[in-house]
């Protein structure tokens, strides 16, 4: 049975770099499955599976489409019960929702703000155009004026780390000795800015910078899979 992760990607078809699909990879590299990755530009999106999805991850395994990167490391840890759990039972996926609570109020915006012309360089033209009609009408200012902000944002980010910091002062991984789901959230929100910006807001000594490294490493180094930009 051939798996298929549909995935965002720009001019450079191996450079994946949203979100929500490095939760999607890591989630599978967690799980030990294989699959294919088909990578789709913003304006396919909407041709993938006959219109089954407006965004991705979208994860076809065997006859099952599943949309959502938190859908989908439900329906692995439901589907393959014998393999690593990606949540670790009912309280880890209550972790997990708050978690990615957190990270999309506290990091996604300010990664948005740093990264956002370095998102849109990556796109073929087409991509751009929508890209740059779609962000502007949501955020109400132009790319360039949003990536000006993005500035200030560089400074502060390593503090809206502090409570992912303290933790790993106290232990290796969000989910404790070994990495969780909810470490697969917050390392799409990094990974992505690493994988379009490749800013440097942590010092190499923060501990969020040094787990970071271990999600890097993990199953294999897949997270290293994208290189920097």
């Amino acid at each position: 049975m051939t798996r298929l992760l549909y995935a965002l990607a720009g001019t450079d078809k191996a450079r994946q770099f949203s979100p929500h699909v490095w939760k999607t990879v890591m989630s599978l590299a967690h799980k030990g499955l294989d699959y294919e990755t088909v990578p789709v530009g913003f304006t396919e999106i909407k041709a993938v599976e006959g219109g089954a999805t407006a965004t991705v991850p979208l994860l076809r395994d065997g006859d099952r489409l599943v949309r959502d990167s938190f859908e989908i490391a439900l329906y692995l840890d439901e589907a393959y019960p014998d393999r690593p759990s990606l949540f670790g039972g009912e309280g880890g996926k209550a972790m997990a929702r708050f978690i990615e609570s957190w990270s999309q109020s506290a990091l996604h915006m300010a990664v948005t703000r740093i990264a956002i012309l370095d998102i849109h360089n990556l796109l073929d033209p087409t991509d751009q155009a929508y890209f740059r009609r779609s962000r502007e009408e949501r955020l109400g200012a132009s790319l360039e004026d949003i990536a000006a902000a993005g500035r200030a944002e560089i400074e502060g980010f390593a503090k809206r780390l502090q409570p992912l910091r303290n933790t790993l002062k106290i232990q290796p991984f969000i989910g404790g000795e070994g990495p969780l789901f909810p470490d697969y959230i917050v390392f799409g929100a990094l990974q992505w800015l690493r994988t379009t910006a490749g800013t440097r807001v942590l010092a190499e000594d923060d501990p969020v910078a040094l787990w970071f490294g271990r999600c890097l490493d993990l199953h294999g180094g897949v997270g290293h899979r994208v290189t920097a930009a």
